[in-house]
């Protein structure tokens, strides 16, 4: 009977993985591995999910407003101060 059912079979794949790839890589590919596995979940699912410090930011960042200081009409970003003064 082959599987990983037993302790000590997971640790001897554990120790032959590092073996290979090394202790650097290894975090890598798992956090590649988990957003893979995420992204794929999510296109499943329809529901994409944000992660909580996105919420955050995104709730303490008002957006930016363009008014116009001086009273005049805001301008279209095409247009040039130049054009609408001497009304051309």
């Amino acid at each position: 009977m082959v599987g990983l059912d037993n302790p000590l079979h997971i640790a001897i794949l554990l120790a032959v993985l590092l073996l290979i790839f090394g202790a650097k890589r290894l975090p890598e590919m798992g956090r590649s591995l988990g957003a893979g596995l995420r992204g794929f979940k999510e296109s499943i699912s329809g529901e994409a999910e944000q992660p909580v410090a996105e919420l955050a930011s995104a709730n303490a960042s008002p957006p930016a407003t363009h008014a116009a200081t001086d009273g005049a009409p805001a301008q279209s970003p095409g247009t040039s101060s130049a054009l609408t003064a001497s009304g051309g």
